[in-house]
């Protein structure tokens, strides 16, 4: 029986527009608590079906309150970005045509989308056109895919073919860092590294690797086969490594260089920023976020490896019933998930929107706003600046009114500027102390989002220092 799928869509369609149209009223961070969340959406399982869109007005009802509404241009938390127009709604249509996308023969124009993709978001990174790509879930996913690569490649190169020994009496791999993202870690315990394969190196305020000490660290490995971490954007401070002078002492050692670009590798759509990733096109392997700062809808991220052979080796597989042919490029060869969602549609229709010149007007403006809104923070009583954007990222701390450094004062402000709802912070520890970060990658923020964010954080540091002088009486 076929059923008719407009009432459920116009229903979605419906709520989605009244929600985009609503978003800049409503508190930017949830409202609704934990135990109202569980009553509403934790009931009975109804013993008979429901009309399609009821069950999709009941869900909108029973979510209320329950969002991180990070589609707003206020949302400064986690480097989350919004998404773009067409971007949204070419997700709507992939859910629409419900493709496979990890063969061509599954889907062709899935496949060949992801050439696009691939070939253009090269050009903006201005890495080597030979290096292979992925399409994943996110910049977790895309570490794994490069790693694997390393992985394969760095054991090849001392006799081991770890596709068919496995890593059980293979020699160890040491991966040499300074800061590095929690994604890593969890990489590196998916791959069967260990976390004992990590050494950490000193870094400078910035959490920038120190190249003598990476040259010192490489040449005591004495040749054991290593991987090289390396940072295009830090998670608070927005540092970058010094490409420049770390990644030949890597490749003079024969280690494999990898970049967690998840947000900073886009600096290099800005002429403004992209001496920062000068040289970056030299390492082996980078890894970088699509929903952070293309605005692309959850989930992506992309892998890019400059051997694609060790690439290929580490992910490919074949079967009688599984449908290859040679002509076009199977996703399945580069990628660990097997059924894939056809994410790159999405890809495609946000690099189409902003065009070359929109990527560059997006980034800059967005470092502008995080530099404006640092500032203008700082101006404020009781709050300092720990750390300056060097893009989109920066850091302040809040000192209670005694002038006491209190990292609960700090969490506490947090707190109560997500309940004032002009805007929506993340903590952070910097240094030891309890900090808050802020980060703009949503495509829409502009200096009117930065201005109503200081004037909504000033009424909550007013209101926070009177009821504090009220207690201390």
């Amino acid at each position: 029986m076929r059923k008719d799928f407009s009432p459920a869509l116009t229903t979605a369609l419906q709520q989605a527009l009244q929600y985009l149209r609503s978003v800049d009223e409503k508190p930017v961070g949830p409202t609704a608590s934990l135990q109202t969340l569980r009553q509403r959406l934790c009931k009975e399982w109804n013993q008979y079906p429901l009309a399609p869109e009821s069950v999709v007005n009941d869900l909108v009802r029973d979510i209320e309150g329950g969002l991180n509404n990070s589609v707003n241009a206020r949302f400064y938390a986690w480097v989350i970005g919004g998404s773009l127009p067409s971007a949204l709604a070419a997700d709507w249509l992939t859910s629409t045509w419900d493709q496979n996308a990890g063969l061509y023969t599954v889907s062709p124009a899935s496949a060949i989308v992801e050439e696009a993709v691939g070939a253009w978001l090269k050009q903006l990174f201005r890495l080597p056109s030979q290096s292979s790509f992925a399409l994943v879930t996110g910049c977790q996913m895309a570490h794994t895919t490069c790693l694997a690569a390393a992985r394969t490649w760095l054991l090849k190169k001392q006799g081991w073919d770890v596709e068919q020994q496995g890593m059980s009496g293979s020699p160890q791999i040491k991966i040499f860092c300074g800061a590095r993202h929690a994604t890593i870690d969890r990489t590196v315990h998916l791959l069967g590294f260990g976390s004992q394969s990590i050494v950490k190196l000193p870094v400078d305020e910035t959490g920038a690797l120190d190249p003598s000490a990476l040259e010192a660290a490489l040449q005591e490995s004495n040749g054991q086969p290593a991987i090289v971490l390396l940072q295009a954007g830090d998670v608070n401070t927005g540092g970058f490594d010094d490409f420049v002078a770390l990644i030949p002492i890597i490749r003079k050692h024969g280690a494999w260089a990898h970049v967690d670009g998840a947000f900073g590798m886009w600096a290099a759509a800005s002429p403004r920023y992209d001496r920062l990733t000068a040289t970056m096109e030299q390492a082996h392997s980078w890894a970088t976020d699509g929903h952070k700062w293309l605005n692309v809808p959850y989930d992506c991220g992309y892998a890019f490896v400059a051997e694609p052979e060790a690439h290929r080796a580490s992910m490919s597989y074949q079967a009688s019933y599984l449908t290859q042919q040679e002509l076009a490029r199977e996703p399945l060869d580069w990628n660990p998930e097997f059924s894939r969602r056809a994410r790159g549609f999405a890809s495609y229709a946000a690099l189409r929107e902003l065009g070359r010149s929109g990527v560059r007007e997006m980034v800059e403006r967005c470092c502008d706003c995080a530099t404006q809104l640092v500032i203008g923070l700082g101006k404020l009583e009781g709050v300092q600046v720990l750390s300056r954007p060097m893009i989109n990222q920066g850091v302040v701390t809040f000192h209670h009114p005694s002038g006491a450094i209190s990292n609960e004062w700090n969490d506490r402000v947090i707190a109560e500027i997500a309940r004032e709802g002009t805007s929506f912070f993340s903590g952070t520890t910097a240094n030891g102390r309890r900090a808050m970060r802020i980060s703009i990658s949503n495509w829409q923020t502009s200096q009117e989002d930065v201005l109503q964010t200081i004037a909504g954080v000033e009424r909550v540091l007013t209101r926070m220092r009177q009821s504090e002088q009220v207690t201390q009486k």
